[in-house]
């Protein structure tokens, strides 16, 4: 049953009790508002179809993302790039809200406040998390909620990168990774303790097209040198994998020194792993190159010498359109593959 009392001007305070359910009290500014919202709420209440918002209105964005970063977070391979993620997203005001208060609007305008300064493709990944955190409320956590994110339109992702190798960079990047520390190198130089094992992670990047998650994580036990591979227990995309290792890629495994039992020891995430490969640009004049760049490279160099399909499981894709998205011919090589063609096709068919 229903009361409704003013409380001053303006000001009509309904509370709604009712056998089995939790009283619910709501202020309004006119009667007629307030009497709507109590007959509302009794229809739901008799037809069990109730729902106590209570929660959405004590719980902001923040608590509801810090939840979800504590719960869901640590269950996924990428955890420590989306707990940053989540990190940044707590900054934002946005997250001061509570959950009854926030609309698609005010999502799609977050979108666009972020677009200003990141990419697209940043701002698609943040969307997504926020959808998966009201979809996780809504069927694990039992929240009333609505899904306000399917409304929001996503941005569109940016052009995949197809970064190579110029000129002499590989040789200058090798360099500058070695390079001794002196008083005018000191802030680009890399310390000796960062060098050996920053040196194996590019050569195994660009010998056999490992994510640098992949790399960070293998342990000296997954490793075979007699047979030459390394199996992946779990990727990316969720399933095994076994990596040959080239003859120079062996050569750099066998020069590691053992000193527990992860292969590369001194990077723990792949965000420190590329600070020091930007370091290692920036001394080596390189620009706009990252590590991921290596499995684009490595993926260009092997299409030389395998079908697609050998192409996708030699680096883990599961479908066919990664391979276009990773195969990154230069212009020189796109000539010379239409030259070949012509060279190698029949007088006929050219003249056709």
């Amino acid at each position: 049953m229903a009361s409704i009392r003013k409380r001053g001007d303006y000001q009509y305070q309904v509370i709604v009790r009712r056998k089995g359910y939790p009283s619910q009290t709501k202020t309004f500014e006119t009667r007629a508002n307030a009497q709507a919202w109590a007959l509302d709420l009794e229809s739901q209440m008799s037809q069990s179809v109730f729902r106590d918002r209570r929660e959405l209105t004590k719980t902001t964005l923040s608590q509801a993302l810090n939840r979800y970063m504590q719960s869901i977070t640590p269950l996924k391979r990428g955890h420590a790039i989306e707990s940053q993620r989540i990190k940044q997203l707590m900054r934002h005001p946005l997250a001061l809200r509570s959950l009854d208060t926030l609309l698609a609007k005010d999502f799609a305008a977050y979108r666009d406040e972020r677009l200003q300064a990141v990419s697209g493709t940043t701002v698609r990944l943040e969307l997504a998390l926020l959808s998966h955190l009201y979809t996780t409320a809504i069927k694990e956590w039992s929240m009333p909620l609505v899904h306000e994110l399917k409304n929001v339109s996503k941005p569109r992702a940016n052009e995949p990168r197809d970064r190579r190798l110029q000129d002499n960079e590989w040789d200058r990047l090798l360099a500058a990774i070695h390079r001794p520390p002196c008083r005018s190198t000191a802030p680009n130089a890399m310390p000796r303790s960062t060098a050996v094992w920053l040196d194996a992670c590019v050569w195994l990047g660009l010998e056999t097209g490992m994510r640098a998650g992949e790399i960070l994580t293998i342990e000296w036990s997954q490793v075979d040198l007699n047979k030459g591979c390394v199996r992946l227990h779990k990727t990316k995309n969720g399933s095994r994998r076994t990596v040959g290792l080239s003859h120079r890629a062996v050569e750099v495994l066998r020069k590691l020194p053992r000193t527990g039992n992860r292969v590369i020891v001194n990077f723990f995430d792949t965000s420190g792993l590329d600070r020091a490969f930007k370091r290692a640009c920036i001394a080596a004049g390189i620009a706009d190159l990252r590590f991921h760049d290596l499995r684009h490279e490595c993926a260009s160099l092997f299409s030389r010498f395998m079908t697609v399909q050998s192409l996708s499981k030699v680096m883990g894709w599961k479908t066919l359109q990664m391979a276009m998205r990773y195969y990154n011919p230069t212009d020189d090589e796109m000539v010379h593959l239409v030259r070949s063609a012509h060279t190698s096709a029949p007088t006929n068919l050219v003249a056709a």
